[in-house]
């Protein structure tokens, strides 16, 4: 494994950040919240080690998948640490760990906060904060594909250590193309709807940072309430589709876009999601009802409806405190929050195709006891699923599990309560957000331990790279046979 390699491209992304952080200066002076200041800092900050790194280290002509993995996985690590500066500068985040955290929530689109009153950020921050959602939200290391092009070489490693999912489509020839393909459907669906809700009664501020959100499922509000500080119908209905939309495969909005009309019909895996959407929507909406939560069949339909596609899509914007409902409703939406969107979306979670392979496999084995002699391929799509898929998938789900019960002893072994803890872990590896108790809908993850909160956001980018990206760098033998930089002043 080559560092210097690492080192400059971690360089390069540095740089990207750096002028990212300067956007937020805008509105920072139209809103005179004093904040431009720190974010000038933090993006010279960010300059001046990118800009070293990228000078000093010499790159090698090819990228392997040891140089891949790495790179994705000090790249989320890196940015979190660059996107904590101005949240920390400005003292409206003291502590660097809350503020790491927070940042991480953002770039890994979970949206879990330590933040009681979010407005105290100011206008600018606030903005930042969304932001940073929507650069993860396709991923940067995507972005990066797609506007740099030292990032080519290799270019399809990073892509497939970062991109969501067991398979992943490709869209074109070149992997730089494929990036910028999957980003003008990404930056034409903020559009669209940040025009929508604007409409709808939004400032254009609130528009395009509720847009950014929940294009990247990531669910970070302006207002402390979420969007059920609005009360407005219209609005709930916009996000209901866009964040519906954001838990498609992108691959399938393009080919669609390009004039395939039949494409998401003949997608066996967005049958299956909008199936468990549909049926949990109904689900709640009759508990909610049965229990008396609310009142009247339309209030159950719009509060149930929200809340159980802004948990299957891993979003986590809230229009009611979903902790006060029944049982039933409260251990359905915890399931959906494992199960995510769809593979190639900005969903996290488990992602619809491995539940559904892992479905078709567990009928398969069922069947082959009833008749052993039977021989029956796993097929998606009418296409033979390949053995080796299967087993990653399975590979995945053990990991999963393994993953999630370590992170809830830990941080129940702190002394915080299980369903608190469980909820904590299952919010945060899964992207999603809010959990139960001391941290749901109406709470935040300020009152944990700071152990509890370091090991939540490992959670957070491991969650968002897949578990296997991150997972490996903890592997002995991964960092054998490393080779150190070659500075550009020596390489003669």
């Amino acid at each position: 494994m080559r560092l210097g390699t690492i080192g400059a491209l971690l360089g390069w992304l540095f740089i990207f950040l750096s002028v990212a952080l300067l956007i937020p200066i805008a509105f920072s002076i139209y809103y005179d919240d004093g904040n431009w200041r720190f974010f000038v800092i933090s993006s010279t900050i960010g300059l001046s080690l990118g800009g070293g790194l990228a000078w000093s280290c010499v790159t090698e002509p090819e990228i392997g998948h040891r140089e891949g993995f790495a790179i994705v996985g000090f790249s989320w690590l890196a940015a979190a640490a660059l996107g904590a500066l101005p949240y920390y500068l400005s003292g409206a985040i003291p502590s660097y760990l809350n503020a790491y955290f927070e940042s991480m929530s953002g770039f890994t689109t979970t949206g879990s906060t330590i933040l009681e009153r979010v407005e105290v950020l100011g206008p600018s921050l606030l903005f930042w904060r969304a932001f940073t959602q929507w650069l993860g939200g396709m991923g940067i290391i995507v972005l990066s594909l797609a506007i740099l092009p030292i990032l080519g070489i290799g270019g399809m490693k990073l892509f497939q250590a970062e991109m969501p999912g067991p398979t992943k489509d490709r869209l074109a020839p070149r992997i730089q193309d494929t990036a910028r393909i999957l980003w003008s459907v990404y930056v034409l669906f903020t559009a669209v709807e940040t025009v929508l809700l604007m409409f709808a009664g939004m400032s254009f501020f609130d528009a395009i940072c509720h847009a950014f959100s929940s294009l990247a499922t990531g669910g970070f509000s302006t207002r402390t309430e979420s969007l059920a500080a609005f009360h407005n119908p219209w609005i709930d209905i916009i996000i209901i589709v866009f964040i519906i939309l954001a838990g498609i495969n992108f691959s399938l909005h393009y080919r669609l876009l390009s004039g395939n009309l039949k494409v998401f019909a003949q997608s066996e895996e967005l049958r299956f999601y909008l199936g468990i959407g549909i049926f949990a929507t109904i689900l709640v909406m009759f508990v909610n009802i049965l229990f008396g939560t609310y009142d009247s069949w339309s209030d159950s339909l719009r509060y149930g409806a929200f809340q159980v596609w802004s948990m299957l899509t891993t979003t986590g914007f809230g229009t009611a405190d979903f902790d006060q409902w029944a049982p039933l409703c409260k251990f359905t939406l915890v399931a959906l929050m494992c199960l995510g969107g769809m593979a190639g979306s900005t969903s996290g979670g488990i992602k619809q195709v491995r539940i559904l392979m892992f479905w078709k496999f567990t009928r398969m084995q069922i069947t082959k006891l009833i008749h052993p002699k039977a021989v029956e391929a796993i097929k998606l799509d009418n296409q033979k699923v390949p053995a080796e898929v299967i087993q990653s998938i399975l590979g995945y789900l053990s990991l999963y599990m393994v993953v999630f019960v370590v992170a809830t002893m830990i941080i129940t072994g702190q002394g915080i309560d299980l369903i608190t803890g469980s909820t904590a872990v299952i919010a945060t590896l899964n992207n999603i957000g809010p959990g139960l108790g001391g941290v749901g809908p109406c709470h935040n993850f300020a009152g944990l331990p700071d152990l509890s909160k370091a090991v939540l956001i490992i959670c957070m980018v491991a969650g968002r790279l897949e578990l296997y990206t991150i997972a490996v760098l903890f592997v002995p033998r991964y960092w054998k046979d490393v080779r150190y930089p070659r500075w550009r002043w020596n390489k003669a």
